[in-house]
């Protein structure tokens, strides 16, 4: 019977709570401020003191950088559960480029001594944030290999899989954050004319579509795969 009854029923492991940063540091003794940006706000421009580490609670920030004749670069763009602004813990004094709210965006700001005191004395928050670090590294390598090797139409293809937090377990997939296609062909490294083409390409094939937003389908991912 037991036998019978497992072949009937399928176990699953429960799922892993989301960790809740401003709880836990709420918890450990500290009051991190919460920050609201409106859409197209910068949260901090290129050159400001770098006195806090930033952690995205909602919404999607684009890091990028100015160049000193005045040409943008777009490093990354992120989501929540992200952290940015973290190199004023290796001593950096001023931020290195701008950020900036896509959408509404709601973070969390925390003191450059706060978050050196829990990185050593809190084994669940370090563990966070290392992970963070090691996939940031990890998405750095990919990127350069991805510039390196990789047709414009592919490193399109995956910068918007990333975006639509494909790979993520614990985010909702496919939703595209509102992001323009000058800024796409910024963070691809082409033209906005050469991000249109493929753009409308890729909705003729049914990869992604438009339904009051974008959405990315999963099957875009063959435009990485397909030789």
């Amino acid at each position: 019977m037991p036998r019978a009854f497992a072949k009937r029923t399928k176990l699953t492991a429960p799922k892993k709570p989301e960790f809740d940063l401003w709880a836990f540091l709420n918890t450990a003794g500290l009051a991190p401020r919460v920050l609201k940006f409106r859409k197209s706000e910068k949260i901090y421009t290129q050159g400001d003191p770098a006195r806090t580490v930033k952690y995205i609670q909602k919404g999607s920030v684009k890091l990028s950088v100015l160049s000193k004749g005045g040409k943008e670069a777009v490093v990354a763009v992120l989501g929540p559960g992200d952290f940015f602004g973290e190199a004023c813990l290796a001593g950096q004094p001023v931020y290195m480029g701008t950020a900036t709210a896509i959408v509404p965006t709601s973070v969390l700001s925390i003191d450059k001594k706060e978050m050196t005191h829990m990185l050593h004395v809190e084994h669940a928050f370090s563990g966070l944030f290392i992970t963070h670090m090691l996939t940031r590294n990890i998405r750095i390598e990919e990127d350069l290999i991805d510039q390196l090797f990789n047709s414009s139409e592919k490193r399109l293809a995956r910068t918007l899989l990333l975006l639509a937090r494909y790979g993520k377990e614990d985010q909702p997939h496919g939703v595209l954050p509102n992001i323009s296609q000058e800024t796409l062909a910024e963070m691809v490294g082409t033209t906005r004319s050469r991000v249109n083409f493929f753009m409308n390409k890729f909705r003729k094939l049914g990869l992604i579509t438009y339904n009051g937003g974008l959405q990315v389908n999963a099957s875009l991912l063959n435009v990485i795969l397909h030789d």
